[in-house]
């Protein structure tokens, strides 16, 4: 029996065309059907023009784009022996702004689609607003984004060489103000308890801890069984060197060195968007694998128990929000506004180049390569995370979220599986 399923309520759609045997999932193809093309449209572009387009990629995770799409030129200019020294003040201005965007788009994964999608399929019934609480969360945090990169979304105020905002003593005040408003709203109403108690966790025994509405949705996991499903390679690769997070892969839990020469991408029959694979293999991205490459003891700790499971993927995305709210107070606080916003002379600009640019997006590894031919654009590629996790896998093994579907009983259990790895379709057909 086949059956057709177009999932909506995630950053774009995707269609998933379930395959059963013995009522139980034997295959799931992915299909993202729509093409953009942006890549293309950056063809023939002077090459700082793709810190103005790549951003349009997507409205949740545009903020990544434009890191991605500067630090792509930085390394073409190094490589074409042009120095480029970004100052600690400038460098330090686009961790922040890249830890707000990832903050805000996890809330509202949180509230918008894996809470109420839970509740849905269990037969809960809860009159609560979670849109409001996602709507008030994330505006606050993107507030304090907006005052160093001007506006959100599709801000382009990262350059070559730094950042174009000079902030002074009143920024700063303010933006602590807007980051202590969200982390008091993450301890009261998220996680029923302080953010240094979140962060000091290290054993599965420490979930009892936790409140407010994250225990709502680990009781709903763990009261129907679902904890344990989803379960998929167990292989997880970081590749962004950026916040406070290590990079490697993992295979299941040794950690190893990694090179973006073996990133390769794979047409896939069924869709629009293109696989990714590492040495020809697999890995999942995003949140997980962020807290198990840089082995943080309480995700290592449920991986343990859990493996790479429902549970497992879903606590370490709210987690990784303490860590990113924690890091970016300290961010604030060490912030010396003195240095240069920017040091990049454009009269030494080299007009033929090849540069890679790595950082971690809400969802995973964001790879953008850039080719540059008498300054303009000759070929440029992106990678996104949705392409890592969604894929339909190759001739050797299923894709990451297939193969976590794959055993379900019903297509909501599966679809929900499926959310879990943060959708985003508009990033993934470029």
């Amino acid at each position: 029996m086949q059956i057709k399923k177009l999932i909506e309520k995630v950053e774009g759609e995707a269609e998933l065309d379930f395959s059963f045997k013995n009522n139980k999932i034997e295959d799931v193809k992915i299909k993202f059907s729509f093409f953009r093309g942006i890549e293309n449209i950056l063809i023939g572009k002077p090459s700082s023009d793709a810190l103005v387009i790549t951003p349009r990629v997507c409205g949740i995770c545009n903020h990544a784009h434009l890191i991605a799409s500067v630090r792509a030129l930085e390394d073409g200019y190094i490589k074409a022996g042009v120095d480029v020294n970004l100052t600690k003040k400038a460098n330090d201005i686009r961790e922040f702004t890249l830890a707000c965007e990832l903050i805000q788009n996890h809330i509202k994964w949180f509230y918008l689609t894996i809470l109420p999608q839970l509740e849905k399929i269990l037969d809960v019934e809860n009159h609560e607003n979670h849109a409001l609480k996602a709507s008030y969360l994330s505006s606050t945090i993107i507030k304090a984004l907006a005052i160093f990169a001007g506006q959100w979304p599709h801000s382009s105020y990262a350059v070559v060489g730094g950042v174009t905002c000079d902030p002074t003593y009143v920024d700063i005040i303010q933006a602590r103000g807007l980051v202590d408003e969200t982390i008091k709203f993450f301890e009261q109403v998220v996680m029923g308890l302080n953010l240094s108690e979140l962060l000091s966790m290290n054993s599965i025994l420490d979930l009892q801890k936790i409140g407010g509405d994250f225990s709502k949705l680990l009781f709903l996991l763990g009261s129907s069984g679902l904890s344990e499903e989803g379960k998929s390679h167990d292989r997880f690769i970081v590749f962004g060197e950026c916040l406070c997070f290590k990079i490697g892969k993992s295979i299941p839990t040794r950690v190893s060195t990694i090179d973006t020469r073996f990133v390769e991408e794979l047409k896939q029959p069924y869709s629009m968007a293109k696989g990714v694979t590492y040495k020809g293999r697999l890995f999942e991205v995003g949140p997980l694998a962020r807290g198990m490459i840089s082995k943080e003891p309480m995700i290592k700790s449920l991986h343990k128990r859990y493996k790479d499971s429902l549970l497992t993927r879903i606590f370490a995305r709210v987690y990784e929000v303490g860590l990113l709210l924690d890091y970016s107070k300290k961010l604030l606080d060490e912030l010396d506004i003195s240095e240069m916003s920017c040091t990049f002379n454009v009269d030494l600009e080299p007009i033929n180049f090849e540069g890679v640019g790595v950082v971690e997006a809400a969802r995973g590894s964001l790879i953008h390569k850039t080719t540059v031919k008498n300054g303009l654009i000759s070929n440029y590629e992106i990678i996104v995370p949705t392409q890592w996790n969604l894929s339909n896998g190759n001739k050797q093994e299923h894709g990451v979220a297939t193969k976590a579907m794959i055993g379900s009983s019903s297509t909501s259990e599966a679809s929900f599986i499926f959310r879990t790895f943060d959708v985003c379709s508009v990033c993934t057909t470029q």
